[in-house]
């Protein structure tokens, strides 16, 4: 998922207060996540619902590019198998993001924030046995802390397009929790007191920065044999949530 936005929800109460460029006219921004920034088509958006959308695109930025690294430095079945997922998976959420973040006028990073580029810099460094322990690991502290995240964005945001990318967002985000177990590698003990234990770091290391004016949007790739594919937007367009609910 879109998994490995953040840790322990902090990055969502960071980007909710950041004023975060949205193109919305937006002078003054809330801490509240609740608070509406714009009145769309699709429903009302949130500070709360901007936040999800950069925090999606801020993942697949770093674990798209550590699922290419775990292809080449992985050493067990368990961890190509992974490697392919986080690829297949963020190469899909990251299409649904760029196809309604314009609708929403929602400016989207092109770099993960400092603290996920330093899980980047982590794996890069790591070897043999360790990289596929530290692998496994973070990529399943990441991906658990912001699963009840996706689902909070799910069972409460009034737009239906935020919706259809929770939905594919909560699939995605499983579906990486579930290959990183299946490592056999997971030390649950640990992970889950990093889990619900975050570090405490300046909201600088935990927001993605924001592009340049102007700057093209990175695309990340599907592989060549993708079965994800990007949420159906038909339903959201016709002010309905992707799953008919």
């Amino acid at each position: 998922m879109v998994g490995g936005i953040f840790v322990g929800g902090a990055l969502a109460l960071t980007l909710g207060a950041l004023v975060y460029p949205s193109m919305l006219g937006v002078d003054t921004v809330s801490t509240s996540n609740d608070r509406i920034i714009a009145n769309t088509q699709w429903g009302p958006l949130t500070e709360g619902d901007r936040a999800f959308v950069v925090a999606v695109r801020a993942a697949g930025l770093w674990e798209h590019p550590v699922g290419q690294i775990g292809l080449q430095k992985g050493q067990s079945k368990g961890v190509l198998t992974a490697s392919q997922h986080l690829i297949d998976g963020h190469a899909a959420l990251d299409e649904t993001c760029r196809k309604i973040a314009p609708m929403l006028n929602v400016t989207l990073p092109n770099v993960a924030s400092p603290q996920q580029e330093g899980f980047v810099t982590t794996l890069k460094a790591d070897n043999g046995k360790q990289f596929d322990i530290d692998f496994a690991n973070i990529l399943r502290q990441t991906h658990g802390s912001i699963f009840n995240t996706v689902a909070k964005i799910r069972s409460t945001t009034k737009n239906t397009l935020v919706r259809a990318l929770a939905d594919q967002a909560n699939d995605t985000v499983l579906d990486h929790i579930t290959v990183m177990e299946k490592t056999g590698l997971v030390d649950f003990d640990t992970t889950l007191f990093k889990q619900t234990t975050p570090p405490k770091l300046p909201k600088s290391d935990m927001t993605p920065p924001v592009p340049p004016a102007g700057q093209p949007l990175i695309v990340l790739p599907p592989p060549p044999n993708a079965t994800s594919t990007p949420v159906d937007l038909g339903p959201a367009l016709n002010g309905q949530s992707a799953n008919g609910s």
